[in-house]
Order: structure tokens, then sequence, then C-alpha cells
């Protein structure tokens, strides 16, 4: 039996998904800017969405056979379509500007601090509210602060950040084995949290990191280490008895500095070769921070339109010394020795000879 399509149109596009396609997974098989954006939703989590409201739209037409507007804006997650539906997204001055007024209530709370955020160059908000934001604020009062905790040797959490939307916990909810954090309290005053300040421990719980849409959970093992766009996102493999073990490495030169799950130009995380969810274990991505552990596949593709896009480069060549080339083959020698005029260049240590980057450890007087 032929499975059954509806015809849906969205911002004067029309496209045919089979029945109980929602909105937004039928306006992302047109892609580009039909696509209303998504905070909460995400389609490896069942029963994700319908908590952030980025996502809605305008529905015009119900249907052929019911052609009445819907009288409110509805979310797109959860709406599915109907045969002959019509619908606006950007084409709608309602909905841009309920857009902004959501992206708004998202920053009541949430902290100006990007420049000293690991999620800065491929956030999610940061892309939201630039697109759909608005100048200033109206908010007079004090926003809302949390102590940073550490869940476990490998995730930090700074509430301060969160947006509550849920991901982390349909995560460990349907990832682990045993969840044990969750939202507690309610209103203003929820927070996600574990019961007792306990760790999370699973092998997979790492996984949390990946669908955050912002930076309130971090690996600790990058934090602050490196910028994302000083870093080129490389597709590796390894064989590993507990995941798929497909990542994405980001690197500076020889050096990975994280592992992370590969994702696709919606910022969720892509299916790997054996065809499910390229989840990721906790010992690929914290423990395996060596490019002799990787089998490299090659530059990886990063099709979304954030900073970590820019400067994208086909091949993975080291740039040439110039040097040899000038003096025949040879290799350059040192002209000058820098420890009879540097104050703070250790005598025993030649920077030139070091097999890996220079270190405060390295300088000082003796």
């Amino acid at each position: 039996m032929s499975e059954q399509l509806f015809k849906v149109t969205i911002d004067n596009i029309t496209v045919e998904v089979p029945a109980g396609t929602t909105i937004l997974n039928a306006a992302r098989k047109i892609g580009g800017e039909v696509a209303p954006p998504a905070m909460c939703y995400y389609s490896k989590l069942q029963g994700s969405g319908g908590k952030c409201r980025t996502c809605l739209v305008e529905v015009a037409k119900g249907s052929e056979k019911d052609p009445r507007p819907m009288p409110k804006l509805v979310a797109s997650c959860r709406t599915t379509v109907m045969d002959g539906m019509e619908v606006k997204n950007i084409t709608s001055d309602r909905v841009l500007d309920a857009r902004a007024g959501v992206v708004e209530f998202l920053l009541l709370n949430h902290p100006l601090d990007c420049p000293i955020c690991d999620q800065a160059g491929e956030c999610h908000l940061q892309d939201l509210s630039y697109e759909h934001g608005k100048v200033g604020t109206r908010y007079e009062f004090q926003r809302r602060t949390f102590k940073k905790h550490d869940l476990g040797k490998y995730i930090q959490l700074h509430m301060t950040r969160c947006i509550l939307c849920y991901r982390c916990v349909f995560t460990a909810d349907q990832l682990t084995q045993k969840r044990e954090h969750g939202v507690l309290d309610r209103g203003d005053h929820a927070e996600i949290a574990t019961h007792i300040e306990k760790s999370l421990e699973n092998d997979f719980i790492g996984n949390v990191i990946d669908v955050c849409p912002v930076g309130a959970l971090t690996d600790k093992t990058f934090r602050f280490k490196n910028r994302v766009w000083f870093t080129k996102p490389v597709d590796a493999h390894r064989n590993c008895d507990k995941c798929c073990g497909e990542v994405q490495l980001w690197m500076r030169g020889d050096e990975v500095f994280r592992v992370t799950a590969r994702k696709d130009e919606w910022g969720e995380i892509k299916d790997a070769s054996n065809g499910k969810t390229g989840w990721i274990c906790n010992d690929c991505r914290f423990e395996k921070k060596k490019a002799s552990d990787w089998v490299i596949d090659g530059p990886s593709k990063v099709s979304r339109h954030s900073v970590i896009s820019q400067g994208h480069y086909e091949k993975l060549v080291k740039p040439k010394e110039t040097v040899v080339d000038v003096m025949n083959g040879s290799q350059p020698h040192l002209f000058l020795d820098i420890h009879d005029v540097s104050e703070v260049n250790k005598p025993t240590v030649t920077l030139s000879a070091l097999d890996r980057p220079a270190h405060s450890t390295d300088f000082g007087n003796q």
C-alpha cells in the first residue's frame, strides 16, 4: 500500500510530505529561511519540542476540506500538516513580531557573556538573537543567577545560561540506563539540577553537551582552551566497542582540542553509517585526544551559516617550509642565540626543539 502524501504550501513553496509530518519537518524539507528556528525541538529525541515557542508559524489555510485559518500562531514542531494546508513563516509580520518577542523573553535572564562563553561561535541562541532579536531589552530587573556545578569530572553546568529546553533531560532519559538529573522547582525558580548534587557518570552522558543549544553544559576538557573559529572540524572514526566511533575532531594543527558527534545543518547529531543515531561514548569524547587515536576521513562539510563554516578548506595540507626551498633542501639554522639577549627564556630550553607548544614553565629566569 502506497504512503499517503499531503500537499502543504509554506511561504508560497509547495512540498509533498507523508501524513503525520509536522510543519517544521515539512519546512526543513524545503530548507533555507523557510524552516523556522527551533531551540527545544530535536528530531532524535522523542517528546521534545513545544517549550521554546521560537518555531511559531501562521496557518492561513487549514486544509482543502476546512480552509479556515487557525486563529492563533501555532508551534510548528507540534502541529502536523493537513492536505492543502497553507503556512506563513517569514512572509508573516505576525510571526516575525511574535518571534522577536520570544527571543526577548529568552534573553531576560540569559547573561550577555558571549566573549567568555565556550559556546560562542556555534550557539543557536546567538544566531537566533542576531536574526530575529531586537536591538535592546525592556527588562529592568535583576537577572537570576546560579552557582556553577560540576556534574562529574567531565561536565560543568552553568545554569545561569540555561533556557530550559529540556533537551539534556530527554537525552539522559532515553539514552542512558539511569537518569540522575532533571528540572527542579517551578516557574522562575525552575532549574536543571541533580538530586543532592550527584555526578553524571553514565558512559553516554557526554551527549548532553552536544544537544545543549546554549553554553549551559560545557566540556570541562575543552573549557577556555580555544575558540571554535580557530579550530578546524575534521571527520574521523575509530573502532569502538561502545558506540559508532564516528566523530568530529576539532583540531588546531596536529593537536586535537575536543571531540564531538557529527552534526547536520540543523545542529542535530547525524545518523551513523550503521543507520542509527551517531551518539558517541565518553571514551571517544573525553579520553581520545590524540590524532593518532583516530583515522582521519577528511575535512567536515559545515553547512550551517554560523562562524564555524567560515574559512572552509578542502584539503588537510600543512604549509610548506619556504626556507627549505630557498636553501636548496637544507634545514634552517638558528642564527641568533636568544638566550644571550632575552631575560625570560631559560638557557636550558631551546624552544624550536620542543615537540609541543611552549608553555609558561618554559620561560622565566634561572
